[in-house]
Protein backbone atom coordinates (compact mmCIF):
# COMPACT_ATOMS: atom_id res chain seq x y z
CA UNK A 1 0.00 0.00 0.00
CA UNK A 2 1.39 3.46 -0.84
CA UNK A 3 2.60 5.48 2.12
CA UNK A 4 0.13 8.34 1.46
CA UNK A 5 -2.75 5.91 1.91
CA UNK A 6 -1.27 4.73 5.21
CA UNK A 7 -0.96 8.37 6.29
CA UNK A 8 -4.61 9.06 5.50
CA UNK A 9 -5.80 5.94 7.33
CA UNK A 10 -3.77 6.64 10.45
CA UNK A 11 -4.86 10.30 10.45
CA UNK A 12 -8.50 9.17 10.34
CA UNK A 13 -7.93 6.70 13.19
CA UNK A 14 -6.15 9.30 15.36
CA UNK A 15 -7.70 12.71 14.65
CA UNK A 16 -5.99 14.39 17.63
CA UNK A 17 -2.58 13.81 16.08
CA UNK A 18 -0.73 15.14 13.03
CA UNK A 19 0.80 12.23 11.11
CA UNK A 20 3.66 12.43 8.61
CA UNK A 21 6.52 10.52 7.07
CA UNK A 22 9.97 12.09 7.02
CA UNK A 23 12.26 12.22 4.01
CA UNK A 24 14.36 9.59 5.79
CA UNK A 25 11.34 7.23 5.81
CA UNK A 26 10.44 7.39 9.52
CA UNK A 27 6.81 7.71 10.57
CA UNK A 28 5.92 10.48 13.03
CA UNK A 29 2.93 11.74 15.01
CA UNK A 30 2.54 14.92 17.07
CA UNK A 31 -0.36 15.72 19.38
CA UNK A 32 -2.57 18.72 18.63
CA UNK A 33 -2.96 19.71 22.29
CA UNK A 34 -0.51 20.07 25.17
CA UNK A 35 -0.23 17.39 27.81
CA UNK A 36 -1.13 17.78 31.44
CA UNK A 37 1.50 17.22 34.10
CA UNK A 38 -0.21 13.92 35.00
CA UNK A 39 -0.08 12.74 31.39
CA UNK A 40 3.63 13.61 31.13
CA UNK A 41 4.26 11.75 34.39
CA UNK A 42 2.41 8.73 32.94
CA UNK A 43 4.84 8.59 30.01
CA UNK A 44 2.84 10.47 27.41
CA UNK A 45 4.86 12.20 24.70
CA UNK A 46 4.01 15.12 22.45
CA UNK A 47 5.76 13.52 19.47
CA UNK A 48 6.46 9.87 18.69
CA UNK A 49 8.11 8.05 15.80
CA UNK A 50 8.42 4.55 14.38
CA UNK A 51 10.03 2.62 11.54
CA UNK A 52 6.76 1.81 9.76
CA UNK A 53 2.99 2.45 9.85
CA UNK A 54 2.28 -0.58 12.06
CA UNK A 55 4.87 0.52 14.57
CA UNK A 56 3.39 4.01 14.63
CA UNK A 57 -0.09 2.60 15.22
CA UNK A 58 1.28 0.52 18.11
CA UNK A 59 2.83 3.60 19.67
CA UNK A 60 -0.31 5.67 19.10
CA UNK A 61 -2.44 3.03 20.82
CA UNK A 62 -0.05 3.04 23.76
CA UNK A 63 -0.04 6.83 23.96
CA UNK A 64 -3.83 7.02 23.80
CA UNK A 65 -4.11 4.43 26.58
CA UNK A 66 -1.67 6.35 28.77
CA UNK A 67 -3.48 9.65 28.18
CA UNK A 68 -6.90 8.12 28.81
CA UNK A 69 -5.75 6.76 32.16
CA UNK A 70 -5.05 10.32 33.31
CA UNK A 71 -7.53 13.10 33.93
CA UNK A 72 -6.00 16.22 32.36
CA UNK A 73 -8.28 18.51 34.36
CA UNK A 74 -6.91 17.12 37.65
CA UNK A 75 -3.54 18.71 38.29
CA UNK A 76 -3.48 18.40 42.05
CA UNK A 77 -4.22 15.65 44.56
CA UNK A 78 -7.70 14.16 44.57
CA UNK A 79 -10.02 15.58 47.25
Amino acid sequence: MPFDRHLAEIAREYPHWTIWRSDAGRWWATRHHPLSAAQRAAGCAMTIDADDPDGLRDQLRDQERRADEQHPWQTGPAP
